[in-house]
């Protein structure tokens, strides 16, 4: 099997997820989150896109239902022992097989959690499985039960993440010197995928953002190439990625002489995020995070152009979103804690001025001062348009 841990590592995840779910009163977890069956299997695909559910009982007993595209897949990258595969014909409804499955496994009248909010689920699944399971157990929405488990990063996802931080430097080593006058976003973005991939690394679970000009201000990946101008800005978003665990960097690159708004915006992605450095520690929360960001951006006059969410938790994940669930948003409860890996991105769109400024990257929170996987500075990135 190609595992990318120990065994003793999925046992001590089963052994932690089966304790919650005693402590929720679950009988049985119906996991539909590809993230999920990767980090308590090993179970590696992007078969996810069709049906395919994880079974999990309390007492550890697991079981897969997927297709039959994916049965050498579980076997050769998970601990999974057990698989069913439901068949692929007109009119198919694999919650029948699933129902089934549950069935043998004397799960009549109980409580099962299922993973809803998940992008392996589609709402035509949902009401597919509500209609099939409704009147066979109690269904609970246990969507984030497995996501709490894996904040907390063991030492041994933690060397994953470093990696992955280590890739995301050597992404940006390959990009800086490409970026210039009569620069091709092609060709930068083919140097950084590359860089990772040269590296060991793996494709990122969401594309990387790259836009000059005018989709500088842009926060999404867009098809389409542009060449870089003499005065020109380039925001690039990209993650390393080792073994799917990802660690982001975010940077707005200058071409030619910075304008002083562009200064003016730096200036404020930098004093904000050295100040979230001081409450990234366990005693605050996400949304202590947030309020933070908030407060500063704020007090500068660029309420207007700063977004809702400064950040994210970061781990094993796979298409459409590197992002786990929970984020730097207002009011969000959750406590930060040693052990977690956690993007803090400072991002600033003033589409009056057409300027664009944005600046982040990965840190590992420890039982002090948070630390910062990237080997390079949070300094302004100005390059000059016809390099010597």
């Amino acid at each position: 099997m190609a595992l990318h841990f120990e065994r003793p590592e999925y046992d001590a995840r089963l052994a932690r997820l089966t304790e919650r779910m005693k402590a929720d009163k679950l009988d049985a977890m119906l996991l539909f989150a590809q993230e999920s069956m990767y980090w308590l299997t090993g179970y590696d695909t992007f078969g996810y896109c069709f049906f395919q559910c994880l079974v999990v009982k309390a007492d550890g007993t697991m079981s897969l239902i997927t297709r039959s595209a994916d049965l050498r897949q579980a076997r050769q990258t998970s601990i999974i022992e057990n698989i069913v595969v439901w068949v692929d014909r007109a009119n198919a409804d694999p919650t029948i097989d699933l129902k089934n499955m549950l069935s043998e496994f004397d799960l009549l009248g109980t409580r099962i959690g299922v993973e809803y909010d998940t992008h392996g689920m589609t709402g035509r699944v949902a009401k597919l499985l509500d209609n099939q399971l409704n009147s066979f157990a109690q269904l609970v929405d246990a969507s984030y039960l497995v996501g709490e488990l894996r904040l907390i990063k063991s030492p041994a996802e933690i060397a994953y993440v470093e990696k992955a931080a280590s890739l995301a430097d050597d992404a940006l080593d390959a990009a800086l010197p490409l970026i210039k006058a009569s620069g091709s976003e092609a060709d930068i973005l083919a140097a950084m995928q590359g860089a990772i991939f040269a590296g060991g690394g793996d494709y990122p679970a969401n594309e990387f953002i790259i836009g000059s000009g005018d989709d500088a201000l842009l926060c999404r990946y867009k098809a389409g190439r542009r060449t870089l101008s003499a005065s020109d800005q380039l925001t690039l978003e990209w993650a390393g990625v080792s073994a799917h665990y990802h660690a982001a960097m975010m940077r707005t690159v200058l071409v030619g002489e910075p304008s002083a708004r562009h200064r003016e915006l730096y200036a404020a992605c930098q004093e904000t995020i050295v100040a979230i450095e001081d409450v990234l520690r366990p005693g605050h929360t996400f949304g202590d995070v947030f309020d933070t960001h908030a407060r500063i951006m704020d007090e500068r006059g660029l309420t207007r152009h700063r977004l809702n969410a400064c950040g994210y938790s970061l781990g094993a994940r796979f298409s459409p979103s590197w992002m786990e669930q929970q984020m730097f948003y207002q009011g969000n409860p959750q406590e930060i804690l040693p052990g977690m890996t956690l993007f803090v991105h400072m991002i600033i769109m003033d589409s009056d001025n057409g300027a664009a400024m944005t600046l982040g990257h990965t840190y590992l929170i420890t039982e002090e001062a948070p630390r910062a996987l990237s080997r390079h500075p949070l300094d302004l990135i100005a390059l000059p348009a016809f390099p010597a």
